[in-house]
């Protein structure tokens, strides 16, 4: 299949996007979520490609050679952050990062692979449900740097 064929769309959501909407359809929701969720889903035209490669590569991350995916690498300076709240001592620094991004991944119904040892996190974004790159995964990226940044 020709690149520009393949980016044409991903329609069928699997990982739990068929079920959410069956259960809108029984709450009686308006499947707005399924919409949304199916929307980000969408594989990149080859210039929102070209586009949001470049700066995604500026920020850091890197496309994988061996499948259609990105790749980033965060490394923290210490793994502890002092926090004041009552009962806390430390925090794990890359542990709250992590809970941001799953929380925000949740959310998106996405699902990044990640490895994660003392204060290193290696992320690779992929839309499982599409086999490669989507605007999902771009934005779930985007978020990742914010978050890193207010570490």
């Amino acid at each position: 299949m020709s690149g520009g064929a393949r980016r044409l769309g991903c329609l069928g959501p699997l990982r739990g996007g068929l079920a959410a909407a069956a259960a809108a359809a029984r709450s009686g929701s308006s499947g707005s979520t399924f919409a949304a969720m199916s929307s980000q889903s969408h594989w990149l035209t080859a210039e929102e490609r070209n586009q949001v490669l470049c700066d995604l590569k500026a920020a850091g991350w890197s496309e994988l050679s061996e499948r259609d995916a990105i790749y980033k690498e965060f490394n923290f300076k210490t793994f502890n952050q002092e926090l004041n709240i009552v009962n806390v001592r430390h925090i794990p620094k890359a542990f709250g990062f992590m809970t941001r991004i799953a929380l925000q991944a949740e959310k998106m119904n996405h699902h990044p692979e990640w490895f994660n040892v003392y204060n290193k996190i290696q992320i690779t974004l992929i839309s499982h449900d599409c086999g490669g790159l989507t605007k999902r995964d771009v934005k779930l990226a985007q978020f990742i740097d914010k978050a890193a940044t207010s570490v």
